[in-house]
């Protein structure tokens, strides 16, 4: 198999399944978008900031399982991938009782961080006070997707995806334009749909092992569960996720923030803002589907040591990125207002999606490489390169908001679309900068 037809069988499917995500996103704003006010759109748009928060910066629970575990099975040490499914799965059900424990407190201060319209916040909490009981499920499932794209298992994880997030659809049709229940029907429709996707990863994760040949089953059982009571047996995937923790976090922190300086602007900005954001996801998850391919198979080559292969791997990957990054920009250039019009037909937010609209045409060429490398580096288990950068980019994003605070939300658009491109930048120079050395 050519490196070409390698890189499209395993991104297909996780393109596939990541576009499941966003399209999502865009079903939530669709149905909320057409009630009668805004105010149920912005709500949900800052319960969905604040559990991105909250779930996503617990993210690396998936990409720093993906990159141990694609090494150990680039090395061909089963017993190793195994026992990091279980550890995964520890660290998990350890955060999520964590955030159920502190959920009154997190939601709370949370909302507060993000807008100071009451109304706003009350709506919110109604959803936040739903989905918060998600936690189990969605880092369980963080840890799943992370091991089955980690051993080229893409399939697993388009299975659980696109399953997880069509009966989302189709609950949150039935419970906010059937049943009336706005805000709390989009949340519970989330809650359901995690709860279903954890039953299905569960299976096929166990389905998998089945799969594996690896000798002296009984020995090896013996092995795993005394690992799983031994803290320094998770030193590996700790080493690397505290660090995607911090960058992470600080990520969210970029896009918690653009969420709240829009509310401050007023329910009809945060309105389009969220519309725009949602089209900017799309092409996120979209790419990321390049990404994750990436992943593993940059994981794969380091644990093998085929370092040329690599390379290549890279190279071939961040042309194919580029190019559709080139296209969603176009299609939204071309059809952006005509997009957003599906998600609402409140005229004022429309007008507003109109004058945003350019920033959404060149995000996705300046982030392209940003999403690519975040892949490249989670394979290498470089983890710090990508703190470090997205630390330095968040401060600048943050200086030039201050400074063009004058702009209203262009100023804010314009420092957001340059926290892309500077993300962009510090990856690939680091990239070609540690080839070099490498060399």
């Amino acid at each position: 198999m050519s490196l070409n037809q390698k890189i499209f069988a395993l991104s297909w499917p996780i393109i596939l399944s990541n576009i499941s995500v966003p399209l999502l996103g865009l079903v939530d704003t669709a149905v909320l978008g057409h009630l009668s006010s805004a105010d149920y759109l912005a709500a949900v748009a800052l319960g969905a900031s604040l559990f991105s928060f909250l779930f996503w910066g617990f993210g690396f629970l998936r990409m720093g399982t993906t990159g141990v575990v694609a090494q150990a099975a680039g090395q061909q040490h089963w017993t190793q991938v195994i026992q990091l499914l279980q550890q995964g799965i520890v660290l998990a059900l350890v955060v999520a009782s964590l955030l159920l424990m502190a959920q009154s407190w997190l939601i709370e201060l949370g909302l507060a961080l993000l807008t100071d319209d009451q109304g706003l916040q009350q709506l919110a909490g109604q959803y936040a006070g739903v989905r918060i009981w998600a936690a189990p499920a969605v880092l369980i499932n963080y840890v799943l997707l992370g091991w089955f794209l980690a051993q080229q298992n893409s399939r697993f994880s388009f299975y659980m995806l696109v399953l997880g997030n069509s009966v989302n659809i189709v609950l949150d049709l039935w419970f906010v334009l059937g049943l009336g229940w706005d805000v709390k029907g989009v949340a519970l429709a989330s809650l359901l749909a995690d709860y279903l996707v954890l039953l299905v990863g569960g299976y096929l994760a166990w389905r998998h092992i089945l799969c594996l040949q690896i000798d002296y089953p009984d020995k090896l059982r013996g092995q795993l569960r005394v690992s799983l009571g031994r803290f320094s047996d998770y030193q590996t995937l700790l080493k690397v996720n505290h660090q995607l923790l911090v960058r992470t976090w600080v990520l969210l922190f970029g896009m918690a923030f653009f969420t709240a300086q829009g509310a401050r602007l007023g329910a009809d900005v945060l309105a389009a803002n969220a519309i725009l954001l949602q089209m900017v996801m799309f092409v996120s998850y979209a790419l990321d589907g390049l990404a994750h391919s990436a992943e593993a198979l940059v994981g794969q080559s380091t644990g093998a040591k085929r370092i040329d292969e690599l390379k290549a791997i890279v190279s071939r990957s961040l042309l194919l990125s580029l190019l559709a990054a080139g296209f969603f920009s176009v299609c939204y250039g071309l059809f952006g207002v005509s997009l957003a019009s599906l998600m609402t037909d409140l005229p004022e937010v429309l007008l507003l999606v109109d004058q945003y609209l350019l920033w959404v045409v060149l995000i996705p060429i300046f982030a392209a490489a940003s999403y690519l490398f975040d892949g490249v580096y989670i394979g290498l288990t470089r983890a710090d390169v990508m703190r470090n950068t997205t630390v330095l980019a968040t401060g600048l994003y943050l200086l030039v908001w201050y400074l063009s605070q004058g702009l209203g939300n262009q100023g804010l658009w314009f420092a957001f679309t340059l926290f892309a491109l500077l993300r962009s930048l510090g990856l690939y120079w680091h990239y070609r900068w540690r080839l070099k050395f490498a060399e």
